[in-house]
């Protein structure tokens, strides 16, 4: 069975920074994509980055040139640095692996905090 483990949420202050790490108990390589996604209270999950197995990244526009996704193959590991922090940008953050068409395994999540 497949384990995502997120560390390194926390409660920063609105401009501040923080960097999350997932944990994969696999090779991330044997995915198609990782990715980040959100969900705030009362409001849908979001995705709001992802790397695929080519490297290729996306973001969400309202993170866009303010969060950066990157990987370590070597440590099994994701990474997003979240700068700029934004009240906003308060949630809890999911890591997530991707199979061939579906996000098929999902972290216990991490909460992020920013306060105004």
């Amino acid at each position: 069975q497949v384990r995502l483990v997120e560390s390194g949420g926390g409660l920063v202050q609105a401009g501040g920074s923080l960097r999350l790490s997932c944990a994969c108990s696999e090779s991330i390589f044997g995915f198609s994509a990782m990715g980040w996604n959100r969900q705030a209270p009362g409001k849908q999950r979001e995705l709001v980055a992802s790397i695929t197995r080519g490297g290729n990244t996306e973001y969400a526009d309202s993170v866009k040139g303010r969060f950066t996704i990157s990987r370590d193959i070597a440590q099994n590991t994701v990474y997003l640095q979240m700068n700029s922090l934004k009240p906003e940008d308060t949630a809890v953050y999911y890591c997530a692996a991707k199979g061939f068409l579906s996000w098929d395994y999902w972290g216990q999540g991490t909460q992020v905090t920013v306060s105004s």
